[in-house]
């Protein structure tokens, strides 16, 4: 049977699709903040929205960490889930600029679409081509075969 036409395959493939592409815009995201607006800007920036300046660091390190791991497959359901609160920092943020992202200061839209897509994440899993369900998979095995 083909890989496309099996249902289960299908939505591994389209879970694996969701992850990487959530992983490569996180860590896209983390470069912009060091190589465009520089880790001291984007903590300026975070203190000029009434939030503890050194939150930027920390979101930089959750966007890039965070991004590796699901691009990788580690722990994809808790990585999402961790995102969540980052994604949600961010529409906060960007809530009193409109709705279209490419408004003066970006929309809300483009972080609503990404927490969305971070709780499909959380609900679907790692999905094919993960690290993680191999490794978890082989200690679980090892840990039956021991009992």
């Amino acid at each position: 049977m083909n890989a496309l036409t099996s249902t289960g395959q299908a939505a591994a493939l389209g879970t694996f699709v969701l992850r990487v592409t959530l992983g490569v815009a996180l860590i896209a995201h983390a470069m912009l903040k060091l190589l465009v607006f520089t880790l001291p800007g984007t903590a300026q920036f975070f203190g000029s929205l009434g939030l503890p300046p050194f939150l930027g660091y920390v979101v930089f390190a959750a966007e890039l960490t965070g991004g590796a791991l699901l691009v990788l497959g580690v722990g994809s359901r808790y990585v999402a889930a961790a995102m969540v609160p980052i994604l949600l920092g961010a529409l906060w943020a960007h809530s009193g600029n409109g709705w279209v992202f490419s408004a003066k200061g970006g929309g809300w839209e483009y972080p609503a679409f990404w927490t969305a897509a971070l709780v499909a994440q959380v609900l679907l899993g790692d999905g094919a081509y993960a690290l993680g369900t191999k490794f978890f998979n082989q200690r679980a095995a090892s840990r039956l075969q021991r009992a």
